[in-house]
């Protein structure tokens, strides 16, 4: 049996930094989101947050609110994986089927997810905090066909709190990780 992590969190908490930690450790990562970026390229629109949300909500509602989870499970090819942006409890639901999945919630204070926004340089930044938490409450819904971020990360098996450093976060990951590994070998202490 493998370890496959689930990463779920609010706007710049650092999922994505948690999968590269993972990765650098031999894990294999996969989005949530990549089917729906190759989507939005095959109809020629642009990639950004909002067309990623909205074509996430189109997915569910015509496919079922966990077909993104049914999507990424396709594409899996290894038992060892990280699978980031899970943003639905049905798209849990179904990724709980995988033998060895553990789903983390990561998590910043808002102040330090607004610093890392604003500090990407992107398109469309949110001109203030004030904007940035109105933004993030118009992503969490309770539609069961769109993102409920509240509701999924309610639903994690560990929260890891991203409000350090790098290091210190790779030696939280690093050592849930061997925990997870030593339990899926037998090998428990």
């Amino acid at each position: 049996m493998g370890v496959v992590i689930g990463i779920t969190g609010r706007n710049c908490a650092g999922k994505d930094t948690v999968a590269a930690i993972l990765e650098r450790h031999g894990f294999e990562r996969y989005s949530l989101s990549d089917g729906l970026r190759a989507e939005l390229r095959k109809r020629g629109e642009e990639i950004t947050r909002p067309t990623l949300i909205a074509l996430g909500n189109e997915l569910r509602t015509a496919e079922g609110p966990a077909t993104l989870a049914i999507r990424v499970q396709d594409m899996i090819q290894t038992e060892r994986c990280a699978l980031v942006s899970v943003r639905n409890p049905m798209e849990v639901e179904r990724l709980r089927e995988i033998p060895g999945f553990e789903f983390w919630a990561v998590d910043a204070p808002v102040e330090v997810r607004f610093a890392r926004e604003t500090s990407r340089g992107r398109e469309s930044l949110p001109a203030s905090l004030e904007e940035f938490v109105e933004l993030e409450a118009r992503e969490n819904t309770s539609d069961p066909n769109a993102q409920q971020l509240d509701a999924t990360y309610n639903l994690a098996d560990w929260e890891i709190q991203n409000d350090g450093t790098l290091e210190e976060l790779e030696a939280r990951v690093m050592g849930r990780i061997e925990a997870l590994e030593a339990v899926a070998s037998g090998d428990q202490a």
